[in-house]
């Protein structure tokens, strides 16, 4: 049997997205017949760690790399592991976004929309690219169930930037310009903290509330999404949920500028500077079903929700010594 530790981390300033990638990883893991063991913390993201618990995958702090055939490991701020993981007689995975979580590895795997040059630091294999995109159960059952929906009269609108607490400031920013189309829409605006909700104009409606489990049952039902180029950016693509894009964090140029080039989702510039281009951008995809049929479409194609199976059947040919 394959032994596999997934080393991640989460918290109120790092956010939620590097557990909804292991928590694909596990499940997919599992369904194998892998026996997984999830090591780091997992503040501000409980309820998607919950699932490791469904999955009767142990969540430890920390954990020793010795007896275990593989670790993955999803985390921006360790350093080099492979000479640590291979002298406990594992190999490396390492997940990476684009610069962001670089470290030389067995296998290395960036699941970025468009990865730009590496430089070669002696990783022995990669895997890049949105085909290895990691995508949770529930996402793509929820793709299934979008099949076929028809939209709604009045737009529903779901707002989320992932689990962090700093992103308010940027959520009233983006509530704003919502409200600023002058089209009607009702929005769920997922968010932890407290932002500042304008006053919505008639035929307009804001519904704040924390992120949470419910969020893919909320993405069947949406018209358009307002996210972040981060993990959700994936999930939305894989669904089929016509986007309106922001630039959150340095980390997510490169997947913003790929997300946009390859005609996934529509782009409302960065955190610091939304203006009106935003603005009519938003009221563009309100308004015009043509152009969200076209995201959808597009976006649906070329994520599929077969990531994960994809780098843990390349994981396994190794072990094997293929």
């Amino acid at each position: 049997m394959t032994r596999l530790v997934l080393r991640a981390d989460a918290s109120g300033t790092i956010g939620a997205g590097h557990i909804s990638r292991m928590v694909a990883y596990a499940e997919r893991a599992v369904a194998r017949g892998w026996e997984v063991v999830f090591s780091g913390q997992v503040d501000n993201a409980e309820w998607l760690a919950a699932r490791f618990d469904e999955l009767s995958v142990p969540v430890v702090p920390s954990a020793s790399f010795e007896g275990f055939d593989a670790v993955i490991v999803d985390h921006y701020g360790l350093g080099e592991l492979r000479e640590s993981v291979n002298a406990a007689g594992a190999l490396l995975v390492s997940i990476e976004d684009d610069v962001f979580g670089r470290r030389a590895a067995d296998l290395v795997v960036d699941c970025g929309f468009a990865p730009a040059l590496r430089p070669d630091d002696g990783s022995a294999e990669l895997l890049r690219g949105v085909a290895y995109a990691p995508l949770r159960e529930v996402v793509r059952e929820a793709r299934e169930k979008r099949r076929g929906r028809e939209g709604a009269e009045r737009p529903h609108v779901t707002v989320v930037l992932g689990g962090g607490t700093e992103w308010a400031g940027t959520v009233g920013g983006l509530l704003h310009a919502l409200r600023d189309t002058e089209l009607p829409f009702v929005a769920d605006v997922l968010v932890r903290g407290e932002p500042v909700v304008p006053e919505a104009l008639p035929g307009q409606e804001f519904r704040i509330a924390p992120p949470g489990p419910g969020l893919l049952d909320l993405l069947v039902e949406t018209d358009v999404a307002v996210s972040a180029a981060g993990v959700t950016l994936l999930e939305l693509c894989c669904l089929g949920v016509p986007t309106g894009v922001v630039r959150l964090v340095d980390n997510q140029v490169t997947g913003y500028r790929g997300a946009l080039d390859l005609g996934l989702a529509a782009g409302l510039g960065s955190a610091e500077a939304l203006d009106a281009g935003a603005v009519e951008t938003l009221r563009t995809l309100l308004r015009d079903p043509v152009a969200r049929q076209r995201f959808s479409e597009t976006a649906a194609s070329v994520v599929d929700g077969q990531g994960v199976d994809r780098v843990l059947d390349r994981l396994e040919a190794i072990l094997a010594g293929d």
